[in-house]
């Protein structure tokens, strides 16, 4: 069978980094970071390399294989193709970060070729009913005035460039010819955590079971083994488990772990030229990986999962997806199945948007949960974002504060109409 590049492959989180278990190093730590995949690693990036910030920084990490991840088990792609101007800013310095990874962390691989992700601008084809050609055309308007490539195309432009695509049903769709596409997850995550720990942010295998609040402020952590660590602020970074660590805090936020099925195939009859990640009107999606395809959707129902529920649904390859591709690309009706897992979206149920900020009562308490499914394309500038708060009590860069956590009590969706 092909290897499979870049979901699956948990051998490439180096051994070097391999955190602690046990207690930590010590007693007190100025920030400690719940969560250290991909977000969690991100924010450690941006405080130990922010000239000034010269505190300590924990990070504490269930499960450091990383097995069962969000991170690990996403599907790692990055688009412009969203309504919210906000999104489309976060996401270009995404795609301006993964494209100069490897000079961005030379320095913490000396004596080695810098890693590089992999990125393959394919772009995305998002297609379109006929009822939704004027939103589609509203937002690659909005796209491209914020300088995005995204390009309008009408049935008979679609295949010009796709040939093998069935239009009939189609209005047209939005496709990003520059700065879209997949990359390696893991790469990055693993870039983020050898620079941090290379300035001196400490990683430990632990899990934090309680926090300890004081009056506004969270006092200190308690870890699965016994240990208290006093903290002067505290990220919540946990994935699905976010609100679990909310909740510790006396607070909440509605967010929840749902299901994410990922199926590789092979097909029998090759698909012609270069093949864009193509999003079907019905949710589904498929892209090329290697010799193979790669597919998703959104499962029916789509409610929410004990978090260690990681079985696949199976027929939700065989009732929803499959139908969907053979309809959109009729050579998709002979395929096999080869690879399959289950990952996990950090679901917020208010407005699939990440909720990102200080809590305004437990306030040094910050907010980096709820991402939906956009956290590996968001975590550059999400982290970035996160250690400006911390370390200047705003943000510098790109402003972040419709994604604040205020919005969630007061029921005031972020609208954002390209989710997928």
């Amino acid at each position: 069978m092909a290897e499979v590049s870049p979901p699956l492959d948990i051998s490439k989180i180096e051994a070097m980094v391999s955190p602690r278990y046990g207690p930590p190093r010590r007693t007190t730590y100025d920030v400690v970071i719940v969560g250290g995949a991909v977000i969690g690693s991100s924010v450690a990036y941006w405080l130990t390399r922010n000239p000034a910030f010269d505190g300590s920084v924990l990070v504490v990490e269930r499960d450091s294989t990383y097995e069962f991840s969000s991170t690990v088990l996403s599907t790692s792609a990055i688009r412009q193709q969203f309504s919210n101007p906000i999104n489309i800013k976060i996401s270009q310095f995404g795609v301006d970060f993964i494209r100069a990874f490897p000079d961005i962390m030379a320095p913490f691989f000396p004596g080695e070729t810098p890693p590089t992700l992999g990125f393959k601008e394919h772009g995305y084809l998002y297609c379109c009913s006929p009822e939704g050609v004027d939103a589609a055309r509203e937002r690659v308007d909005l796209q491209r005035s914020l300088g995005a490539h995204t390009v309008f195309l009408d049935q008979d432009s679609i295949l010009k460039r796709f040939s093998y695509l069935n239009v009939e049903d189609l209005g047209g769709a939005s496709w990003g010819a520059q700065a879209e596409g997949w990359f390696d997850a893991i790469g990055l995550m693993q870039g983020f955590r050898r620079a941090a720990r290379s300035a001196g942010a400490d990683y430990l295998d632990n899990e934090v079971v309680d926090l300890e609040c004081e009056g506004d402020r969270v006092a200190a952590v308690r870890l699965k083994t016994g240990e208290r660590v006093s903290c002067g602020q505290i990220v919540n970074a946990a994935g699905p488990r976010a609100r679990t660590i909310a909740n510790m805090a006396g607070l909440d936020i509605p967010v929840e772990p749902r299901k994410r099925h990922s199926f590789v195939f092979s097909c029998a009859t090759p698909v012609p030229g270069r093949m864009p990640n193509v999003i079907d009107c019905t949710g589904t999606f498929v892209r090329p990986e290697n010799n193979l395809f790669l597919t998703g959707n959104t499962p029916t129902p789509d409610e929410a999962v004990a978090v260690d529920d990681f079985e696949t649904k199976h027929d939700e390859f065989e009732e929803y997806i499959w139908p969907a591709l053979a309809h959109r690309i009729p050579q998709f009706e002979a395929i096999k199945v080869q690879q399959f897992w289950t990952g996990h979206y950090a679901f917020n149920t208010l407005d699939h948007n990440a909720i990102v900020g200080w809590h305004p009562v437990v306030r040094n308490f910050m907010f980096a949960n709820g991402f939906s499914g956009h956290g590996l394309q968001q975590a550059p500038a999400i982290g970035r974002g996160v250690s400006e708060l911390i370390v200047h009590g705003e943000y510098q860069t790109l402003d972040l504060s419709p994604l604040c956590y205020e919005r969630i009590p007061a029921n005031r969706p972020f609208l954002e109409d390209a989710v997928i």
